[in-house]
């Protein structure tokens, strides 16, 4: 990157397609008991999942999640029967969009699950296990996931490749010094630019979450961002990240298995909305 001094860090694991439901954010028993958990809705509209209304054990759990929405809530560890319905929908007039029986959400995760287009334009659904480790005095954790039907691209920064050859549904990561960058996503070793250039400010102290979502064929590519502030070090010890940027929280998507913690849950399914 021009003019400024950056750390490459090591790749996290890949996002692995896990099976993953919906969890009510109840109020929780104890801190010891909770999960950070969000939610990004990546597909984009007139693919059967414009709107949709969520349900757990048949109960309505939230209405009108739209397309590049994304909420973070803490929700109790335990086991949850989910369902997306299209709007409008319930359990006993229609088949979900998505669903997943005996959802494990274990203690003490931070997640983030994405519900977006594979590399094909198939509807997918990925978990990532967001980095809360502490950042260094003055740096920021710049986290870059690709969650689009589009090829391997490069993301740019302030006009200099940052992460080259990037696929669905993968992510990297890169300590940086905070401020204001102009971001883009260019086509794998081109000069192609597929998004943007777009202004990204990076928090000190926080993991900075950019995700490409989208398709390239329907031009329907985006950026979404998602903040966890907090990781900053300090003379008192290792803090701890507490989600996104978005909102009041008041619902998440869980994971019923994190490949990094060797978590294993229920499978999902996806089937086709009943018009």
């Amino acid at each position: 990157m021009t003019q400024r001094n950056i750390t490459r860090a090591g790749a996290v694991a890949a996002a692995a397609l896990l099976p993953i439901g919906l969890v009510l954010a109840a109020t929780p028993a104890g801190a010891a008991d909770d999960a950070t958990v969000s939610v990004l809705h990546g597909i984009p509209e007139g693919l059967g999942a414009d709107v949709v209304d969520v349900y757990a054990n048949g109960n309505l759990l939230i209405d009108d999640f739209t397309p590049g929405s994304l909420e973070t809530a803490t929700v109790p560890a335990g086991s949850y029967d989910l369902g997306v319905y299209a709007d409008g929908t319930t359990p006993e007039d229609s088949d979900p969009v998505l669903s997943a029986d005996g959802v494990e959400v274990p203690a003490g995760i931070n997640a983030t699950v994405t519900a977006n287009l594979d590399a094909e334009g198939n509807p997918a659904l990925n978990v990532f296990v967001n980095d809360t480790a502490t950042i260094a005095a003055g740096e920021a954790r710049l986290t870059v996931r690709h969650v689009a039907a589009a090829p391997a691209v490069d993301i740019l920064a302030d006009g200099a490749v940052l992460f080259s050859n990037l696929t669905n549904p993968n992510q990297d990561l890169a300590s940086v010094p905070a401020g204001s960058y102009e971001a883009a996503v260019n086509l794998a070793g081109t000069d192609t630019t597929a998004i943007g250039p777009a202004d990204v400010s990076l928090e000190a102290g926080a993991n900075t979450i950019v995700y490409a979502w989208g398709s390239a064929a329907d031009e329907t590519l985006a950026l979404a961002v998602q903040v966890i502030p907090g990781l900053g070090a300090t003379p008192d010890g290792v803090p701890a990240g507490d989600g996104s940027t978005t909102g009041t929280p008041v619902w998440a998507l869980g994971l019923a298995a994190v490949a990094a913690l060797g978590l294993v849950g229920a499978g999902a399914r996806l089937s086709a909305a009943r018009r």
